[in-house]
């Protein structure tokens, strides 16, 4: 059986030895990069699983380099930052993380995090699904769970793993309205604690991509005070 790979990117060579060894411990196959050029080559080279990124980084930073896997991959990515500011972490879910880790980390919930998204990914191109329950739709909305696709008037939709999920989510439950806490403890099986921001950034992102007008959207709506809902049309 093909070892899960995790491609560690950090110009910090102290750092991507310390994550080489909690990741090689729980069984993982760990290939190294110190800049984001070197990275992208070894993503093009290599069957990787996860994606393990710092922002601040020689020839080519973990932003741009995010950027540039995203034309081509869904691999998640798990932003790594020494900066604390919200903004920093709001960037790296805009341009296309999945998630964010700020330095320095508790190698338990490194390790928890890695494992969580590889999970969600696995599961997400390999999840074969009980007859009658391979399509989720909602007015032009369409997500078919066999392919993994989702389509709008049938047009494709391109959407990371976990854009996918959080919209397959919703979309099983239309009409349902669920808090940030929800929804965030629904797709990533942790207890949800500031979360806020994770949550929201993801589904602006969604609306983007399903959305005529984001500003005022059909499907994917607000309920101030509340939480998020997927209209049932």
């Amino acid at each position: 059986m093909d070892e899960t790979t995790v491609l560690v990117c950090d110009d910090d060579r102290e750092i991507v030895e310390a994550i080489d060894i909690y990741l090689r411990q729980e069984g993982y196959r760990v290939l190294k990069a110190y800049d984001g050029e070197e990275a992208i080559r070894l993503l093009s080279e290599n069957k990787v699983e996860l994606l393990l990124i710092d922002v601040m980084m020689p020839k080519l930073d973990g932003i741009r380099a995010t950027l540039k896997v995203r034309e081509t991959s869904s691999v998640p990515i798990i932003i790594l930052s020494a900066k604390s500011e919200d903004v920093d972490k709001i960037l790296g879910l805009n341009i296309g993380a999945d998630d964010y880790i700020t330095k320095p980390f508790n190698p338990l919930e490194l390790v928890a995090r890695v494992k969580s998204h590889i999970r969600r990914y696995t599961k997400l191109g390999t999840m074969v699904m009980e007859a009658g329950d391979t399509i989720h739709k909602t007015g032009g909305l369409c997500i078919n769970d066999d392919t993994k696709e989702v389509t709008l008037d049938g047009e494709p939709v391109k959407l990371t793993p976990m854009e996918y999920n959080i919209l397959r989510f919703l979309v099983m439950n239309a009409g349902k309205v669920f808090s940030i806490e929800q929804i965030y403890e629904n797709i990533w099986n942790e207890e949800a604690i500031g979360v806020d921001n994770t949550v929201a950034v993801h589904i602006r992102h969604i609306r983007e991509k399903i959305e005529i007008n984001p500003k005022n959207p059909t499907y994917l709506k607000v309920v101030w005070g509340v939480g998020y809902k997927v209209e049932k049309l």
